[in-house]
């Protein structure tokens, strides 16, 4: 209690700082809970639906504004983004044109076809598995995929990047979720408690083009990017991650271990596959995916692309495993909602079929009393049975004053009333 540092090194200008690491971490988690719960606040009650939309669509900036504002006035010396103040290359012994040979040998050329083509592997992968997860069938997008003008694409700016040394890019896999997180289009509540329909996604080349122009404006905004702390940035980051696996089968799976099979959600594939194969298939893909970020993180990240060709292999053994019929139902490309949508209308489809069934095998079969309670005169004074297989059908209105009870309230509050009057 009370003390005090004392020497050079625990001063604000020393390498140890005091309370450094504890404010870190209290960005860092403040950051991600506050993005969280901006972006939510379009389902709250509070304030217009426009002004719970504006806040929900702009949550990352707002709230890496406040938490710059807030690490300002707190005062404590974060570690800050480092961004370069005079735009040149990051070394100052090279250009911004590198050769392409160098001080190498010339027989490096041809040896370096062999790591390309594991690189072009990864690249290809990594490319087409983004391209895939923004055009399935989910998001309802109306215009086409284009996945070889993409790959004609990258390939050209990995050459142009290759020549000037700046480092490759592909599709980001978070970013592009999250872009089209933000251009979901949803129908109106016209009544209270009605929840939204997600009607498409709003196809457009406006929001693509401003990204990418502000992202060249940064270069000429490093005065101000400088203040942004770094935890404030990784507390993004794990909000963009989080919020990725919504929607995400085998993150759906992994939360089916420490749930009771009374408390599951109604997943199509419960319906049709034991949950024990269900659990030996997310083990399988829960192992793949440890040994690859293992090999990744190895000095052997050199064969990660074969590991990630390998998992083709593994699909093939799993037929070993499960059944055709469970693999479809497990690991399909139709969509989760479409397959429950088409399961749903089989079942009523098999329901009303039936219900017809009993209607041709009873005709004869109700006796007089029955028919008069299941049934409404009709033309010619014939009768028609009337099975109302949607409870929901029913107006109760209409269907209490038939029954015995009401009947005899209503006989009893008649009597009670005789009475009053004779008195």
């Amino acid at each position: 209690m009370h003390g005090e540092f004392t020497g050079s090194a625990c001063s604000h200008h020393g390498p140890y700082t005091p309370d450094v690491l504890f404010w870190s971490c209290i960005l860092f988690f403040t950051t991600f809970i506050l993005s969280s719960t901006l972006k939510t606040f379009k389902t709250s009650r509070y304030f217009p639906t426009r002004v719970r939309s504006m806040v929900s669509d702009f949550a990352v900036f707002l709230t890496i504004f406040t938490m710059v504002i807030v690490d300002f006035l707190i005062g404590i010396p974060s570690p800050k983004l480092q961004v370069p103040s005079v735009f040149k290359p990051t070394r100052d012994d090279r250009g911004w044109i590198i050769s392409p040979i160098g001080p190498n040998p010339w027989w490096t050329v041809v040896a370096a076809v062999i790591p390309a083509l594991l690189c072009t592997i990864l690249i290809f992968m990594d490319q087409q598995i983004t391209a895939v997860i923004i055009n399935r069938k989910e998001h309802k997008l109306k215009k086409g995929c284009g996945y070889h003008l993409d790959l004609l694409m990258v390939a050209v700016m990995l050459g142009v990047c290759s020549i000037m040394g700046l480092p490759w890019f592909v599709a980001a896999t978070v970013l592009s979720i999250t872009h089209v997180n933000s251009l979901k289009l949803e129908s109106e509540c016209s009544a209270p408690g009605e929840q939204p329909k997600f009607l498409g996604i709003r196809e457009q080349r406006v929001t693509g083009l401003m990204i990418f122009v502000l992202m060249g404006c940064s270069v000429f905004m490093t005065a101000i990017l400088k203040f942004i702390p770094m935890p404030v940035l990784y507390g993004v980051f794990l909000y963009m991650g989080v919020s990725s696996l919504q929607g995400i089968q085998f993150f759906d799976r992994l939360k089916l271990f420490g749930m009771p099979a009374k408390h599951q959600p109604d997943f199509i594939y419960l319906r049709h596959v034991p949950l024990r194969k269900v659990h030996l298939f997310t083990l399988i893909q829960l192992t793949c995916l440890i040994l690859l970020w293992v090999i990744k993180a190895s000095p052997a990240a050199i064969v990660f692309p074969m590991m990630v060709l390998a998992l083709v292999f593994v699909r093939k053994v799993m037929d070993l495993c499960f059944s055709k019929r469970e693999l479809s139902w497990l690991d399909d490309l139709m969509p989760e909602s479409k397959k429950k949508k088409l399961d749903d209308a089989k079942k009523k489809a098999k329901e009303e079929e039936e219900a017809e069934k009993m209607l041709e095998m009873g005709g004869d079969k109700f006796p007089l009393e029955s028919r008069k309670l299941l049934s409404s005169p009709g033309k010619n004074n014939s009768f028609s049975i009337d099975f109302r297989c949607d409870p929901s059908e029913i107006n109760i209105s209409d269907e209490m004053p038939k029954t015995t009870v009401w009947k005899a309230l209503s006989m009893n509050s008649g009597n009670t009333k005789e009475k009053r009057y004779n008195c």
